[in-house]
């Protein structure tokens, strides 16, 4: 079974569950239709993909597994509620359906966001059947590093303020890191942390999560650039014209390829043992590059 096929499985049984998930915490208030409107947005649910096979590794159990992805996914879709608001990058479409605030309005977006921002933190303090409260409180702890002013928020300061700005690579690779790299590396990494796994293991985790976010933020542009409004459900382009800070612009397509090869290689040669023992998470990354195809 080719890891499409494996994705796919995935996203329709997590839709299924984080469907009835949400349906049973939200009410039939404008602001609750928002957040389903919001969240169920069409997406691959590749974070929670990456949730479901580390989670097999780190051994926790399928429901604090899927509390987890659903958490992430809750972050992930304020994230894009808000990315899409005029006031960010303006876009009036989401994976080929309205934005929420389109559908709704500009008030009722930022407050939908808002709340499914509060409604991971209620998933994982409250959802969990692991009993540990020490790895959970330090699982919260984390996602808050992860997507504060330090994560998500400073990465999406940043590709604002980067607009039209000659800027190094490194910067835009820092910029990456924090704009899509740490909730990937939050979906990798919360499985070991809650098992209370060592530091190698959980490191080797955070790594991981971050490459992939790398990789996954550096093909995006790329898709960005050349590909259809019917292939990626946006306004293709947009990148461009918004004068954004990309590795593509700086760089090349041939160059952020191998860019890409490169941090494979090295992260491959690093973890070789880890990764012989599952080699899915090599595929994974692989397949990360392959999506332009």
């Amino acid at each position: 079974m080719n890891l499409n096929t494996l994705i796919n499985i995935n996203k329709k049984k997590f839709d299924l569950k984080f469907k009835k998930l949400l349906n049973n915490k939200l009410d039939t208030s404008i602001l609750s239709k928002a957040m389903y409107y919001g969240s169920i947005n069409g997406g691959k649910r590749i974070r929670p993909f990456l949730v479901m096979e580390s989670a097999k590794i780190a051994k926790i159990s399928s429901n604090d597994a899927f509390i987890i992805a659903s958490s992430i996914e809750c972050i992930h879709s304020y994230s894009l509620i808000h990315d899409d608001l005029p006031s960010m990058d303006d876009d009036d479409y989401r994976r080929g359906k309205l934005s929420t605030h389109k559908k709704f309005n500009e008030a009722t977006a930022i407050l939908a966001g808002d709340a499914l921002h509060d409604l991971a933190f209620e998933l994982i303090s409250g959802n969990l059947n692991d009993k540990n409260c020490i790895s959970k409180i330090k699982l919260i702890n984390y996602l808050s590093l992860c997507i504060g002013h330090k994560g998500l928020a400073l990465g999406q300061a940043l590709d604002l303020d980067f607009e039209n700005k000659k800027l190094s690579k490194n910067k835009i690779l820092d910029m990456y890191s924090r704009k899509t790299g740490k909730l990937f590396e939050f979906s990798f990494s919360a499985p070991f942390i809650l098992k209370d796994k060592s530091k190698a293991d959980i490191q080797f985790a955070k790594e991981y999560g971050m490459l992939f976010g790398l990789i996954f933020q550096v093909i995006d542009d790329l898709i960005d650039e050349i590909g259809t409004f019917k292939k990626i459900g946006k306004t293709p382009g947009k990148d461009a014209k918004q004068g954004k800070s990309t590795l593509l612009g700086l760089i090349g397509e041939r160059q952020v390829i191998n860019l890409c090869k490169d941090k494979l290689n090295n992260f491959a040669n690093k973890y070789k043992r880890r990764l012989n023992k599952n080699r899915i998470l090599l595929y994974l990354l692989e397949f990360g590059i392959r999506r332009l195809n």
